[in-house]
């Protein structure tokens, strides 16, 4: 960010922001023109949190106020409700010019948000030009990187010498998404090369822009999920890249703001299936109440299910418990230690597979290092376990005479849970990427229910190999 800038946000507060109130204060007294002269050297998102904090009737009264170009910037950093709101109140004829203001990829944003009849009718505001731009733009699949692109860049064609080209730069950049990097194309329109802006204006004006060209440049395909733009962007770290169709031909560009708001839905999405739960589609507090809870029923229901086996399993050792009471004691710590195990290897691995620093190929390398991983673990909880009854043991006889052999029984039973729990934590993910599903959903709270079942058997299985003819 530009130091100017940055120091413009920072000290905003303290030179003069305006508040609601006195947002309030212009709109009472009917004073657009001093509202539009308050807020005409304020930077968008700024004026859009401020319109988000006033009452419905306002909000459209501020952007009406604004001039167009201005109140379109602001129209797209606010949240989808309130952009949907301000349709519902906004006049046709502003409304048209609002959409037709509005940068494509922020416009497509809304378009695909709201229901498809609404989505219509509002087309139909557009001009002949801004509706075959949004009508190509929707065109792409959803959730594909062509509904996140814009058609607004500069390109340039390899025999232009640089003064032609700054020319050109004069002559439509106004109306481009960004100028760091200009994109070559054939008299076709094929991508050929990008070239920054730097080195055009630093070059002698009259070489050619194919002395600037080296053959190598990274692009994104319209129709590959928009996922792959994150990565892409991560990898090569770049403000915008091109976009290509299927021969190669460059249809627009994808910015740096656009793709950090999908990689902040993507893992909101994930964060939350990994709790056990649908993901929303809108923000938490926005979420409307029966749809929250129908997000996350669904999986309790599953998941009270599944804990109804671990009940199974241990009235299939009601004998064992009977005879030894002091065997349930340690239940809980056996169940919740698997359970905890799995859930730190599922989130590990769901979140390498997001980043891409894993794939379903390296399965048997993140398997053997679960394994040691899983054995390091359970023997540092066993041990832990062995010496808290051992010291118990020293001051109360809890455990009775034969306390050795429940603090041996416990101590293995944890290392087995844990190694259980690490693998199946591990493993569940990768195979359903190996499915076509979502690696998400294999829940920290799933792995723990899987988990508990086999934790139960296996803890008593141990007691009855140890404490035969002892306890039991």
């Amino acid at each position: 960010m530009d130091p100017a800038v940055a120091a413009r946000v920072d000290w905003a507060p303290m030179f003069g922001r305006l508040s609601p109130p006195e947002i309030e204060h212009f709109l009472a007294r009917r004073d657009l023109k001093g509202l539009r002269e308050a807020l005409l050297d304020r930077l968008a998102p700024d004026i859009a949190d401020l319109i988000e904090d006033l009452p419905d009737e306002d909000r459209a009264a501020v952007l009406i106020a604004l001039p167009r170009g201005q109140a379109a910037d602001v129209f797209g950093y606010l949240p989808l409700e309130v952009q949907e709101g301000l349709i519902k109140g906004l006049a046709r004829e502003r409304l048209a010019a609002l959409l037709n203001e509005m940068a494509p990829d922020d416009r497509t944003a809304l378009f695909e948000e709201l229901p498809s009849e609404v989505t219509h009718k509002l087309i139909t505001l557009l001009t002949p030009e801004e509706r075959r731009v949004a009508q190509n733009l929707l065109g792409y699949p959803e959730k594909s990187i062509g509904r996140l692109m814009t058609p607004d860049y500069v390109s340039v064609r390899a025999d232009w010498d640089l003064t032609r080209v700054m020319e050109h730069l004069r002559e439509v950049g106004r109306d481009s998404e960004t100028l760091n990097i200009l994109y070559v194309t054939d008299a076709k329109g094929k991508l050929l090369d990008d070239i920054r802006l730097r080195d055009v204006v630093l070059a002698d004006p009259a070489r050619k822009v194919e002395d600037l060209m080296d053959g190598v440049f990274v692009s994104l395909r319209a129709d590959s999920d928009q996922e792959t733009a994150i990565a892409v962007f991560r990898d090569y770290d770049r403000v915008a890249l091109p976009v290509s169709d299927t021969k190669g031909y460059l249809v627009g560009i994808v910015t740096v703001d656009d793709v950090l708001d999908v990689a902040e839905y993507e893992a909101t999405e994930d964060i939350q299936r990994i709790g056990g739960m649908v993901a929303l589609e809108e923000p938490y507090m926005e979420a409307p109440f029966l749809r929250m809870v129908r997000s996350r029923v669904g999986w309790l229901v599953v998941l009270f299910l599944g804990e109804m086996l671990t009940a199974t399993a241990m009235g299939f050792f009601e004998d064992e418990i009977r005879r030894a009471v002091v065997l349930a004691l340690f239940v809980p710590l056996i169940i919740s230690s698997g359970g905890n195990s799995g859930s730190q290897a599922a989130t590990l691995i769901v979140r390498a597979l997001a980043l891409g620093q894993v794939t379903v190929r390296d399965w048997w390398r993140i398997f053997r290092r679960e394994v040691f991983s899983g054995l390091c673990l359970g023997t540092v909880l066993g041990l832990v376990g062995f010496a808290r009854i051992a010291v118990w043991a020293r001051f109360t006889d809890l455990y009775g005479p034969h306390w050795q052999g429940v603090a041996l029984t416990v101590a293995i039973a944890l290392l087995g849970v844990v190694l259980w729990g690490t693998l199946m934590g591990s493993m569940l993910p990768l195979l359903l990427m190996r499915l076509g599903l979502d690696p998400a959903t294999s829940s920290a709270p799933f792995v723990a229910t899987l988990v508990d079942v086999f934790g139960i058997a296996l803890y008593f299985g141990v007691a009855v190999l140890f404490l035969q003819g002892t306890l039991l």
